[in-house]
C-alpha cells in the first residue's frame, strides 16, 4: 500500500460525512434559551404576553399591510403576537384605529426590549406619526405645556 492509497478517500464517503457534520439550526435554536423577560399586558379583560423576539410572520404581514385594507391580511399579522381571533375581539370591544395603533406601536418596542416604552409613551408616538403625515409639528398636550412654565423676558438693560 502507497501512502496515497491510504490518504486517498472515496468522494461519497466525504460528501457523507460533510452531510452529517452539516450545521444544524434546529438542534441550535432548540439549545438556545433566551432568559428576556417577557412583557405582559392587559387590555379589554384579556391578559396577553409578549414574545421575546418578533416573529417573522409580523414582520412580513407588516410589510404586505402597508398596500392592502383587507381585515384578512391584518388578522394573519396579529395572529402570532396576539392569538387567533384577536382583531375581531378587539373590534367587538369598540377599538378605534387610534387605539390599534397605540396598541401595535406599544408591543412592536416592548418586544425589543420589554419595558422600554408605556402606553403614553406610545400613544404620544402615534400622534407624532400623524401630526408629521399631516404635515405638521406635533403639539405638546395641555398639561406638558403647563409643566415648561413662562419664560422671563428679556430686559432691555435701561431702567
Amino acid at each position: 500500500m502507497s501512502y496515497d492509497d491510504e490518504f486517498e478517500r472515496d468522494p461519497l464517503d466525504t460528501a457523507a460525512e460533510i452531510a452529517q457534520a452539516a450545521d444544524d439550526f434546529d438542534a441550535f435554536f432548540a439549545e438556545e434559551v433566551d432568559d428576556r423577560p417577557r412583557h405582559p399586558f392587559t387590555l379589554y379583560g384579556k391578559r396577553y404576553t409578549l414574545p421575546e423576539s418578533m416573529p417573522l410572520m409580523f414582520t412580513l404581514g407588516m410589510e404586505r399591510l402597508q398596500h392592502s385594507s383587507n381585515p384578512d391580511d391584518i388578522r394573519k399579522m396579529l395572529r402570532p403576537l396576539f392569538g387567533r381571533d384577536t382583531l375581531d375581539e378587539w373590534a367587538e370591544h369598540g377599538m378605534t384605529d387610534r387605539q390599534f395603533a397605540v396598541v401595535l406601536i406599544y408591543s412592536a418596542a416592548n418586544i425589543r426590549t420589554p419595558g422600554a416604552l408605556t402606553m403614553q409613551g406610545a400613544a404620544d408616538a402615534y400622534d407624532r406619526q400623524e401630526a408629521a403625515k399631516a404635515g405638521k409639528a406635533a403639539t405638546p398636550n395641555r398639561a406638558a405645556r403647563r409643566k415648561k412654565g413662562k419664560r422671563k423676558t428679556a430686559s432691555s438693560g435701561r431702567r
